[in-house]
């Protein structure tokens, strides 16, 4: 599959901790011409995070963008979004698809060699590596990875035709790199709040990294 160089993260605690509400960020995202997301709530109830999900999916339609559900396939389905995206400590990728079967998309984080070759053979869409550089954004205990292990993995993940997406401390400056380095998209947190507008943040990431 083909992502977009922008994986736009609407996290609900960064954006609520920027004065945002997950809805309102991922509407600015789509003004600013993103065209995949990520809604990720950890600590909402799962009536709140459907309702937030579904908003976004509504919201993304006429855009024909992608909306990409983080842990839980069963707000994905319920919200008629277009994927899932799991971590390590979540459902396993198999046991997403038979709740969101293909073709729903279903993404994966790996953040050690042994979770990618795993990855591998996992029924999974595309495969994400991180944290590239330090963050704030999400705890995930480990250390940054940096664009050598970019560069490594991009190699092996192609070789099976799967995307890479880079995640973890991916800032405007550093997206051209990463994306040099053979990541097919950057996900991006916080940065995309940097500047007060989300909109024009999204706009100026699109440009460079066209």
């Amino acid at each position: 599959m083909e992502l977009s160089p922008l994986y736009a993260i609407c996290d609900a605690d960064v954006c609520r901790q920027s004065g945002w509400s997950v809805v309102e960020f991922a509407r600015a995202c789509l003004d600013g011409g993103a065209t995949l997301l990520q809604v990720r709530e950890k600590a909402a109830g799962g009536r709140a995070f459907l309702a937030d999900v579904s908003a976004i999916v509504e919201l993304a339609s006429p855009f024909g963008a992608t909306v990409v559900v983080n842990d839980r396939a069963d707000i994905a389905r319920l919200g008629v979004a277009h994927g899932v995206h799991v971590g390590q400590d979540d459902l396993p990728p198999s046991a997403i698809r038979a709740i969101v079967p293909a073709p729903s998309i279903v993404g994966l984080s790996t953040h050690t060699d042994d979770q990618m070759t795993a990855a591998l053979s996992d029924p999974i869409d595309y495969l994400a590596i991180g944290p590239i550089f330090a963050t704030i954004s999400k705890a995930t205990g480990y250390e940054p990875r940096g664009l050598d292990v970019v560069r490594r993995i991009a190699a092996r993940a192609s070789a099976h035709r799967l995307p890479l997406v880079a995640i973890g401390g991916i800032t405007l400056a550093r997206a051209p790199d990463v994306i040099d380095a053979g990541a097919q998209s950057v996900a991006v947190i916080s940065d995309l709040l940097a500047s007060g507008d989300p909109a024009a943040r999204v706009r100026e990431f699109l440009r460079a990294l066209s």
